[in-house]
């Protein structure tokens, strides 16, 4: 049996349970997938963009539903070690790439505050106009579970806020494009060890600053994700179920608890004193009637 195939076949059943049946429960849950659709399944090379083009791929093959797929591989300045890496394994794996060239790194060499974020924003921008100039309406990322979890975490501990990895996104810069996530109940540990059983051999980061030193770094030299990667493996050790708390928090939003929310939607803020006198007044308004129903000398 040829080598794809049998990377094909673990996913459907060695995998069932920890990937496949996820993704299809993602795709399911958050509609990701319609009939007529053209989805440019972006490959950065790694374990996670892999995987989720292969599952699109045995989705395409034994679903239901009629849509297609481009394997776009953006070239943001790889060294030829890398490019090459992605190149084999694609052909190893059975998936045509659609590769293209940028210049990035380049772009983001002399940045000295927050490279890796605008690193990602420009990919991402180029990622949408390849995929719409080849008739594309979505893009597929391999964010997993994992991702949106420490997403959560950052956010509250560096960021100050309440925010999380979406399952799909529509596009602001990029209008009639959507973004979506299919690998997003997939955990990370499931993903890793579908790549070690078959003996795969994926690029780790294809930055080339990282391959000297890592641009990513805070002071004590560990990104923020590896250290919020450590501290939840910290609390698994305590509770086995603190990563599908975190997931769940982001699902079990209560607003009358919250201080204060803003709508990305329109713009707006509110805060929980806009609503609170007006449920005083009438919680007192409430009190006096019943106090003179039940003793009415009290009027």
């Amino acid at each position: 049996m040829e080598k794809y195939k049998e990377v094909e076949r673990s996913i459907i059943t060695t995998y069932r349970k920890k990937i496949w049946t996820k993704v299809i429960k993602s795709i399911q849950e958050f509609d990701m997938i319609q009939d007529g659709d053209k989805i440019a399944v972006c490959i950065s090379g790694g374990k996670d963009s892999m995987l989720l083009a292969k599952c699109l791929q045995e989705l395409k093959k034994h679903g239901k539903m009629d849509f297609e797929l481009v394997f776009l591989s953006m070239d943001p300045g790889y060294n030829e070690i890398n490019r090459q890496k992605v190149i084999s394994n694609a052909e190893l794996l059975n998936i045509p790439l659609t590769i293209f060239k940028t210049e990035i790194f380049n772009s983001v060499a002399n940045i000295d505050k927050h490279p890796c974020y605008v690193c990602a924003r420009m990919r991402r921008g180029y990622l949408y106009e390849k995929a719409k100039e080849l008739g594309c309406n979505k893009i597929a990322l391999g964010h997993h579970f994992d991702d949106v979890i420490e997403t959560i975490l950052m956010g509250m501990l560096y960021g100050a806020q309440m925010q999380t990895m979406m399952p799909k996104v529509l596009s602001t810069s990029h209008p009639g494009m959507e973004l979506i996530r299919p690998l997003y109940y997939v955990k990370e540990s499931s993903i890793i060890g579908w790549k070690e059983k078959n003996g795969l051999d994926f690029i780790q980061c294809a930055c080339r600053f990282t391959e000297h030193y890592t641009m990513c770094d805070n002071n004590d030299g560990s990104s923020k994700r590896e250290e919020i990667k450590k501290l939840i493996k910290q609390l698994r050790e305590v509770y086995d179920k603190v990563d599908m708390n975190i997931f769940r928090s982001a699902q079990n939003v209560n607003l009358d608890t919250v201080i204060s929310y803003r709508s990305q939607r329109d713009g707006t803020s509110h805060h929980f004193l806009e609503d609170y006198n007006k449920i005083k007044m009438i919680n007192s308004e409430k009190f006096y009637q019943e106090t003179i129903e039940k003793n009415p000398s009290v009027s």
